[in-house]
Order: C-alpha cells, then structure tokens, then sequence
C-alpha cells in the first residue's frame, strides 16, 4: 500500500505547489487501481515525478518517498504500459549510486516485463538501452535486496523466447557471465552462480544455453578451490538449489562435478558442514532413473566409497554428517538402479542404513536410517517396481535384514520390526514406510504375519495423533492387505482373524477411529434457594 507519508505534501509543493488534502489520492492509492492510477498522473504527470528524483536526489527522504510513490505506479497495468516511453529513466536509475533510485529502476525492469503488455516492444526496450549488462552490474555491485530483484528480472527475461538471446546471445558477442565472473570477487561470483541456477530452472533451453556457454564450469572452479570453506560452501548451497531441478542431472552429471563432489567428500580438512553439503547434492543428481544411464558407473562407485567411509569411522562423532550421508543414500535408493548399487558387493554399503535403522544409541542417526532404509525398500517407487529384478540385490537386502536381528537381542525381523513399531510416534512413523516398502517381498510378509501385535499397531484407528501418522498407518495396513491378498497366505486358516483385521481398517480409511459415546448435556431443574 502507498497509504499516507509524512513528507507526501512536501513533494506535492515540489510538484505543483498545491495542498494534498486538496487532492487526497494518496489515501486511496493503497488500493492503486487503473483508473486512480491514471487519475494520480493527470493531477502529478510522471515527468515532473522523475524531475523530483533528479533534482532533490541530494534529499534521501524525498528521493524514497518518490520512489515508493512511482514503485505502487509502475506496479499497476497501466503504468507500466508508460515503461516503454522512460528506458532511458531506467538506464540513469541503474546506473545511478543511489540505492533507492537504482531499486526502483530494477522493479521497474520487473514490471516492464510483467505488466507492459506487448513483449516484443518490452524487449526492444530492453535492447535499445542496453538494460541487461546493467542488470548485471546491480547485481554484482548492490546490496542483498537489489541483488534479489536482478535475478527475479532476468529470470522472467529467460522465460520470453526472445529474451533468452539478449542473456546468450547466439553470435557469441555480449556481455560473457564467465568473463564477468573471471574479474569479480568472491561475493559476485556467487551471485553469478545463483543467477546460473535461476536460469538453469526457467526451462529446459536456458539450461542447455547455459551448458552450452560453458558457465557449469564456473560451479567446478569454485567447488575444486577449497582455500576458502565458506566460498565453497556458498557454491555448493548453490548448486544443491540447481540440483532440485528436474532436467539438473542430464546436464550436471555430464561434467566432472560429481568427481569434484566426491574429492569434497573426501577431504578431511573439509568442514563437515560442506562434506554434508557435497553428500546431499550427489545424493539428488543420482535420485533419477536417467542418472545412471549419463554417468559412468565407476564414478558413483568412488561416490559411494566416500559415504561408506564416513559411516564406518567409528570415531566419527558428527551426527549431522552422517544422517547427511544415510539421507544421500536414500535418495540414490528411490529408483531400481540405486537400490540395486547399494545392495550390490562392493561396497554393499545399504548394510549401513539397515544396522543403523535398528540401533538406538542415536535417535537422530535411526531416524534418518529408517526413512533411507524405506526408499531403498522401494516405498517411493511405482508399486510394479517396488521389488527389485535383480535377484542378488534382493537376497542381499534378506540377508542384512536377517543379519541385523541375530545380532540383536531381538533374534528375529518380526521382533525388530515391532519394536521400531513400539517407540515414540516419529520413529514410528518411519518404521511404517520401511514396512510399506518391505512386505511386498514375501519373506517379511510371513514375518509380519507371525506378530500379530504388528497387525494391531498398524490396524489401530486410534494409535496415531497427527495427520501425517495417520496416513502413514493407513499406508502401511493398505500395503501389508495387499501384499497378502496376492499372496497364498491369504488362505491359511490361522490369518483369517488377521485378513479380517485388515480389511476392516482399509475399508474404515486413515481418518475414522471407532465411534465414541456422547454424552449429552442435560438440563438441570432444582427449587430456588431462598435467602
């Protein structure tokens, strides 16, 4: 909202030398709708508000109140259709060393782009004045707030086809972002690599722009020199929001960052802090199925030689690197292929996440076990896909379920099972995907089957207080109902009170619990005390 300033009256003198109350659109600009937009230029035309910025722009007030009065302007339909007509306003604000003016230049740009309503006229503005090697400038040079809105305005300049020619231009020529970023500090090139990763998640042609200019690189160069932990932990804070992107690992897997990845993980004078980091970030580019079929398989073995390190040092006491590394090993377990890298020999390493899900010396270390053990289990996976096809992958993951309750004082996967089961409700809930996931193989179908308080837990409408458990539990009966319907259990006499159990929660859903009595309030008739 504009609402009322202070100094408001004091720029109306300036402009015209009237009495605000005479004209009170300044109280009714909070709404700022086009027709008061456009009534509020008739009565202050915008040359003679941009004349205020020019002459007082030694008066810091004025200068912001002006500022702040053209921002809720240019944010209508209406002003911004006018942006067109003051590039050259824009180029000054730019250029200009006051923050205030230079911020209101780059909302201007934004909404140039969002509201001027013809495009191709928005981006010949942008051409004819040069706008963009500007931009770039703001946002190597100003402050945090300035910064942000640059990468907004040139991200919705890489969502317009012709835009994404002026930010890479097809000749070659321009201004180069790697050449930039050559010639700037440390604090620059960071914005550069987030202005990369802004770009990178507009669409898929300005992420192959940006693999074609070669700036991934920029990401190598940054994360190879580690002289400087919080520059490169600054990078790999970036490259984790670049990774998040769908189409990130067709591209980003076929540099060497996964090689200096694993160096970072590798690195003892590391701080655990950026080893984490460089963990999590593998742990995305390799949570797709295409990820396997881009990298080489050597490489992700290196990978997952340098997590199996972290989790079998004994005197490492960092807990956050290592749920870290369990979490990495996770995502690579939510498809086919990782699951079955992790089971495979060497290095085996998904043995790690099944000890780990199991022992309660770390609440923390079991919990982040326990959801990775889940995904490996295939619990995020089409159902059709939740068993693995290859045969050793699975009996090695039977073997090191079975291993891990021998060595227990459980002895057997149905005990362990249950007593993940009969621990405080966030533990719990996990334990209901790693049995979600689980119990399609067959083995721990009959294993759940010979407990049935693991069938009372999970068929208990009223064990679970939260929405999340809730539907957690319910997932976990519906899975466990319909592992056994296809399943020749399903007509054993000794299951037919189970099955029973079972079909009765599934039908009653994640939300119902067994109906109470109400007791309604009665009225309460007695004689009138006398005093």
């Amino acid at each position: 909202m504009l609402g009322f300033n202070p100094l408001l009256p004091q720029v109306v003198d300036l402009l015209v030398g009237a009495d605000l109350s005479s004209y009170p659109v300044f109280y009714i600009l909070g709404t700022h709708g086009e027709d008061t937009v456009r009534q509020f230029l008739e009565q202050f035309p915008l040359p003679k508000l941009l004349g205020v910025l020019q002459s007082q722009a030694d008066v810091p007030e004025t200068v912001e109140t002006v500022a702040a009065c053209l921002d809720k302007v240019f944010s209508s339909r209406y002003g911004a259709s006018l942006l067109p007509s003051y590039g050259e306003f824009i180029q000054a604000g730019l250029l200009t060393n006051s923050n205030s003016i230079r911020q209101l230049a780059c909302k201007a740009v934004v909404h140039l782009l969002d509201k001027a309503g013809d495009i191709a006229v928005a981006v010949d503005t942008f051409v004819q004045h040069n706008l963009y090697p500007l931009l770039i400038n703001c946002l190597i040079e100003g402050d945090e707030e300035i910064s942000a809105i640059v990468l907004d305005a040139i991200k919705r300049l890489a969502e317009i086809p012709t835009g994404t020619d002026i930010i890479f231009p097809p000749d070659g020529q321009g201004l180069q972002l790697n050449k930039v970023a050559a010639q700037s500090s440390s604090m620059a090139r960071i914005r550069i690599l987030s202005l990369i990763a802004k770009l990178f998640g507009a669409s898929s042609c300005t992420a192959t722009a940006i693999r074609d200019s070669n700036l991934l690189s920029l990401f190598e160069d940054e994360i190879k020199d580690r002289k400087d932990m919080l520059k490169t932990l600054s990078a790999l804070e970036v490259l984790y929001e670049l990774a998040e992107h769908p189409h990130s690992n067709m591209f980003l897997l076929k540099t060497s960052l996964l090689q200096h990845i694993t160096d970072v993980i590798n690195d003892p004078s590391a701080d655990s802090i950026v080893r984490s980091r460089a963990s999590l970030i593998s742990g995305r580019l390799l949570s797709s199925a295409d990820a396997f079929m881009t990298i080489e398989k050597s490489c992700v073995t290196n990978l997952l030689l340098a997590i199996d390190k972290i989790l079998r040092t004994e005197e490492s006491q960092n807990t956050d690197e290592i749920e870290s590394a369990l979490e990495t090993l996770g995502l690579i377990g939510t498809t086919t292929q990782g699951a079955c890298l992790l089971l495979s020999d060497p290095p085996k390493i998904a043995r790690h996440v099944v000890e780990m899900s199991f022992d309660r010396q770390g609440r923390g270390k079991q919990l982040a076990a326990l959801h990775a053990f889940g995904s490996i289990c295939g619990v995020d996976r089409q159902e059709d896909q939740m068993k693995l096809d290859d045969h050793q992958a699975e009996e090695c993951l039977k073997r090191l379920v079975y291993s891990a309750a021998s060595n227990s004082p459980k002895l057997t996967p149905s005990a362990l099972l249950l007593s993940i089961l009969q621990q405080d409700p966030d533990v719990r809930i996990a334990g209901y995907r790693v049995l979600s996931g689980l119990v399609v193989r067959e083995w721990c179908l009959r294993e759940v089957c010979s407990k049935p308080e693991i069938i009372g837990i999970v068929t208990d409408p009223k064990m679970e207080t939260t929405k999340l458990g809730m539907e957690a539990r319910y997932a976990c009966c519906v899975a466990i109902n319909k592992a056994l319907s296809s399943s020749h259990l399903l007509h054993e006499p000794s299951l037919s009170e189970l099955i029973g159990k079972l079909n009765e929660a599934v039908r009653r859903g994640p939300y119902l619990s067994e109906k109470r009595q109400r007791v309604e309030a009665q009225p309460v008739v007695g004689t009138m005390e006398r005093f």
